[in-house]
């Protein structure tokens, strides 16, 4: 049941994160003309903020190890699991990409 909740709330702050770049999005499309970001930037914010999720669980893993106070092996499996889904996440990425260039390398010119 533990399991359970914890997916539940894995998937509301997932979702939570969705509707916010949503709102973002639509923020982005109502502004006048702003500076857009580029591929690369983002690309990188995202490589980023995974690299600071895999850092977060890597810390808290340490801490329970070593018998912090007030770090409790829910949390530390739930921040393992963010930065596990997180990086599959970026290497799905990353492999669309590769599909897309590899595709286009194939197209006759």
């Amino acid at each position: 049941m533990s399991q359970g909740v914890e997916f539940n709330r894995l998937m509301l702050e997932m979702r939570s994160m969705q509707m916010e770049a949503m709102a973002r999005a639509r923020q982005a499309a109502a502004a006048p003309k702003a500076e857009v970001p580029s591929f690369s930037d983002m690309l990188g914010q995202a490589v980023n903020k995974v690299a600071e999720t895999q850092q977060v669980s890597n810390q808290l893993a340490t801490a329970f190890e070593i018998g912090t106070s007030g770090v409790d092996l829910t949390d530390v499996m739930i921040a393992q699991q963010k930065a596990t889904v997180s990086f599959q996440a970026l290497t799905q990425v990353r492999n669309k990409l590769v599909q897309a260039y590899q595709d286009i390398m194939q197209m006759p010119v």
